[in-house]
């Protein structure tokens, strides 16, 4: 049995792209051949400390609030502080974990302070395989104008990638970014995926028109649906700016939550269109299906993308989609061929796009059957937990 310790800042219930990743992969592992324990943190104090997940145990640590969410606009202080410590907190917790269970290898989800843990860990333990998981999307040179920390420690965050012994990005765009660090080690591109059997099931009627009875979607209505974190970066934005330029039938369904909703809101105010447009709030990923099948069109003009695994579950989903030509995007996305391109920063060139869709139905027809097959040949969890087993759990 191989025995694999995960580093990682958030996990259930707290979930974005990279913990559903953590999920899906470690739930289609033999629990005969693979052991996984799990390092996090604690942020909501009426969570378990200690708690069996799927396959994986996850030990919870740190200072914690009771009701403290991930996404709050501001987080509990003593929440910040268990982030600040994380890397020696975690360290500690897995040296402790390590005479228990004797890890054959570790997992450090990001170059951030799980990365800093996993590091620790192998300076203690140089024979214990390392490797280190990316999916943000923003350039080193970016992060280190926007981050001032990551500049005053650069040596010892470089060191994250550079002491690993293989790096795991989800993206070619992330790969490119690997090496201009410096980073000479083996490098394995292997997309998020979706479980297609789910996002491409049939949802009940009866739920689809509940739904459609909550966000008042009426005949002819036209929904543009997106899911991500409400953040600037994610050009939300530009979509309801986009609106401005297209038929009043035309209205947006954003799920999620983030620190800048109200800043979305004041917009959609401010361009005379908050009518047609809906923030559902958070939205479990269970419930997600649901969403991308009384939706028309999902629209993302992203700033920042390691990949974005939204967009794949719109392909599984069947419904057509429009994303921006930055970071992972242009590796699932061909222009016209499995979605549409608009634009950077440019609402009118969504509409553009909301519009070639809307007048152009064989075409919408054509591209969501092109990326529902791509969706099922090369993105399904199934074939993405199969490469991490042969590519990064048996070969380090």
């Amino acid at each position: 049995m191989k025995r694999i310790l995960i580093f990682s800042l958030t996990y259930h219930p707290f979930i974005g792209g990279a913990e559903v990743a953590i999920k899906e992969i470690t739930d289609r592992c033999s629990r005969a051949e693979y052991q996984f324990e799990m390092i996090t943190l604690r942020f909501d104090s009426d969570l378990p400390r200690v708690e069996k997940l799927g396959n994986v145990t996850v030990h919870r640590i740190g200072w914690s609030v009771a009701g403290a969410k991930v996404s709050d606009r501001a987080l509990p202080w003593q929440c910040k502080v268990a982030k600040v410590l994380f890397p020696f907190s975690a360290f500690f917790k897995a040296l402790w974990l390590h005479h228990e269970h004797r890890f054959d290898m570790t997992w450090a989800m990001m170059a951030n302070q799980a990365g800093f843990a996993a590091l620790f860990f192998k300076w203690m333990y140089p024979r214990v395989g390392y490797f280190l998981e990316l999916q943000d999307g923003r350039p080193f040179a970016q992060m280190r104008m926007r981050r001032p920390v990551v500049n005053l420690f650069w040596p010892l965050y470089r060191a994250i990638y550079l002491k690993s012994d293989k790096i795991k990005c989800i993206s070619y765009f992330i790969a490119e970014q690997v090496r201009l660090i410096g980073y000479a080690g083996p490098v394995e591109v292997i997309p998020n995926g979706v479980d297609v059997a789910r996002f491409s099931a049939a949802v009940p009627d009866a739920k689809l028109a509940s739904l459609e009875r909550r966000f008042n979607k009426r005949e002819g209505d036209v929904f543009l649906f997106t899911a991500s974190r409400l953040v600037l970066s994610r050009g939300v934005e530009d979509v309801i700016e986009a609106l401005v330029h297209l038929p009043a039938n035309v209205k947006f369904l954003i799920a999620g939550s983030g620190e800048d909703r109200e800043k979305l809101e004041h917009i959609a105010r401010g361009l005379g269109v908050h009518g047609r447009v809906t923030f559902a709030g958070h939205v479990s990923h269970d419930e997600l299906p649901a969403y991308f099948h009384i939706s028309d069109i999902f629209v993302r003009p992203s700033l920042i993308e390691g990949m974005g695994n939204a967009f794949i579950e719109a392909f599984a989903a069947g419904i057509p989609i429009i994303g921006t030509p930055v970071g992972g995007i242009p590796d699932f996305l061909t222009d016209g061929v499995t979605g549409l391109f608009c634009e950077l920063r440019d609402p009118r060139s969504i509409a553009r796009a909301v519009k070639r869709y809307i007048d152009d139905p064989v075409l919408a027809a054509r591209i969501v059957q092109t990326a529902k097959k791509l969706a099922a040949d090369k993105y399904d969890w199934d074939l993405i937990a199969h490469e991490m087993r042969e590519r990064i759990f048996n070969a380090i």
